[in-house]
């Protein structure tokens, strides 16, 4: 009698199965963060009545975006392990779940300039994305793929990861593929008290976790409020540690005081 069950996953995931095999070869250091959104989380109810419909994550996006301008050096590419690429725009890769052969599959998409977006436009852009049509012989979102991204899909193991390398040491090709950030909201959908560790081949990568109601010290008086758990993980080959307090102390200050709103 059968007692178990064979899945087919699909192939956009053999790409995941990449990532996570060059990444954790990357030397990213690890920070998680609680971020108090309360105020932030009422500026959006607010804008959202006098404006038009925005979503938290685009805000997110936006906030990051605004962080790292000052600080261009956290989502540089190591080049040539002596130099540091750096580039004008932040070109951010999140994840969106299209419906494909009625399985939830999340793929691929890259707001570019998202420096020079406003919050209405990243908000529009993703829920274009989310509308968008898709096959199975795309990569990433709003990108056309080539024949030679389709035949990467039943490639070898080690010929798909000399790929990846290949990227990696060529930032201007990686940069344009799959931006310089990568965001990653998997936390958002359930109420986990806690944080995910994720892995990355970007310079900077984002782990947006759960928004937890928790108990929190404010001028000796304990307030219940609104904490945001997030995971960045920052390359050290790129940056050292004083530049990167600075940045999360940035960043920290961006969320919790709703920029952008």
């Amino acid at each position: 009698m059968k007692k178990y069950n064979i899945h087919q996953f699909p192939k956009t995931r053999i790409a995941t199965f990449d990532v996570c095999s060059i990444g954790k070869k990357k030397h990213h250091i690890s920070v998680l963060l609680e971020c108090d959104v309360t105020e932030s989380r009422l500026k959006i109810k607010n804008y959202k009545k006098r404006n038009h419909k925005i979503s938290f994550t685009a805000w997110i996006l936006k906030a990051i975006s605004e962080s790292i301008k000052h600080h261009e050096k956290v989502a540089g590419y190591l080049y040539k392990k002596q130099k540091i690429i750096t580039f004008d725009d932040i070109n951010i890769s999140i994840v969106v779940e299209k419906d494909l052969d009625g399985n939830k599959v999340p793929i691929p998409l890259v707001i570019e300039k998202t420096n020079e977006k406003d919050i209405l436009t990243i908000t529009k852009e993703i829920e274009d994305a989310k509308n968008a049509s898709f096959s199975n012989k795309d990569i990433v979102l709003n990108q056309r793929s080539n024949i030679f991204e389709r035949f990467y899909y039943i490639l070898p193991g080690l010929l798909r990861r000399m790929i990846w390398k290949f990227m990696l040491n060529h930032p201007k090709i990686a940069y344009k593929k799959m931006g310089n950030v990568v965001v990653s909201s998997i936390g958002m959908m359930g109420q986990i008290n806690g944080w995910f560790i994720q892995t990355a081949v970007h310079p900077i990568s984002f782990g947006i976790g759960s928004i937890i109601k928790k108990p929190i010290v404010d001028h000796d008086t304990i307030k219940i409020r609104e904490i945001l758990n997030m995971t960045v993980l920052i390359d050290h080959d790129v940056i050292d540690g004083a530049p990167m307090t600075k940045f999360i102390q940035e960043l920290t200050n961006n969320i919790e005081t709703g920029i952008g709103l």
